[in-house]
């Protein structure tokens, strides 16, 4: 076989990158063994139940020979005495023999990554994606390796498609494949909103849009809509408070949006379009909208009863402050 790494550490507290991450290296070691052997055996464990013996049933090999693969899953859960275990085996791991452990990369059984870490074992990232342009990004990713143009895999189709599904990794991978495969990967914004017709119009992002453009009736329409078919109200007061972000960023900045990118983490696009809603907002009001999202957000995370009415209240208040940056009220 050929090399690869015999333990890699996948680092991170997002579910689904880090499943990927596993099946990925499950993949690896797949394609290194020489044709004609057998199927790599693949054994998990979460890490709550791994002992020492457990290990040892986990990194031999099998009767019928060929590869093993062990996957610890949630390695946070791994106790101590266990852990030392682990780093022993990382120190002479056996051949043929390749063992993925998953950490989320919290404090909890942080002896175990950082153990691994200074034994210069491989790492793969599986954090949470909390940025929106990382979040634009991932999405370009998955739709270029699902097949899809160039041009199809664009920061505006990719924008379109998270407005209509979501944040939530998972799902965001699956719509990418789905429709490259039902479009010959030739996307388009209408194509998406026509895909997706009844999601598009009520995610959290077309709530925030009408709400900083002043539009009550609009961006109230819609929440009940969301709110009527399932939408959670933690993503839209999220949206609400990144929209609101955003005009605050661009409002006191000068030069090109090109040029403002880097500078502001936001893709050129993002930055034309926060300008051209702040016309209408002032400091003041921005920086008392500012104030309305940070309740909201812990109004929604469990500080109220009724987190559809704090959502409505937060609405109307945003609504009247972008009024009156336009001298209405």
């Amino acid at each position: 076989m050929a090399a690869l790494e015999p333990i890699r550490l996948i680092l991170g507290d997002d579910e689904f990158l880090a499943e990927r991450a596993a099946a990925e290296y499950v993949k690896a070691v797949r394609a290194e063994m020489p044709e004609g052997d057998p199927a790599p055996a693949v054994n998990r464990v979460p890490g709550a139940d791994l002992t020492a013996g457990a290990l040892t049933e986990l990194t031999s090999p099998t009767l019928f020979g060929g590869a093993v693969v062990g996957i610890v899953e949630s390695g946070q859960d791994v106790d101590k005495d266990t852990i030392a275990a682990v780093l022993a085996y990382a120190k002479q791991p056996a051949p043929e023999i390749y063992l993925a452990v998953c950490h989320n990369g919290g404090n909890k059984g942080k002896a175990l990554s950082e153990g691994l870490k200074k034994l210069d074992v491989p790492i793969v990232r599986a954090a949470k994606i909390k940025r929106q342009p990382d979040r634009v990004a991932f999405v370009r990713g998955e739709l270029r390796d699902a097949g899809a143009s160039p041009r199809s895999a664009s920061a505006e189709i990719a924008d379109t498609i998270i407005q209509a599904v979501g944040s939530d990794l998972r799902e965001l991978a699956s719509a990418c494949a789905q429709l490259v495969a039902d479009t010959d990967g030739k996307i388009t914004q209408e194509s998406v909103a026509q895909y997706y017709s009844g999601r598009a119009e009520v995610s959290g992002f077309t709530v925030a849009d009408a709400t900083i453009a002043g539009d009550a009736a609009e961006a109230l329409g819609a929440l009940r809509w969301a709110m009527q078919v399932g939408v959670d109200p933690v993503p839209i007061a999220d949206a609400l408070a990144m929209a609101v972000r955003n005009l605050s960023r661009v409002a006191s900045e000068r030069g090109g949006a090109a040029q403002l990118a880097g500078q502001l983490g936001m893709a050129p696009w993002q930055i034309e379009k926060a300008r051209k809603q702040a016309r209408n907002w002032t400091a003041d009001s921005l920086a008392e909208a500012m104030q309305v999202c940070a309740r909201l957000n812990g109004e929604v995370k469990g500080g109220a009863d009724d987190r559809g009415w704090a959502l409505e209240h937060a609405i109307l208040q945003i609504t009247r402050l972008s009024a009156a940056g336009r001298g209405r009220v």
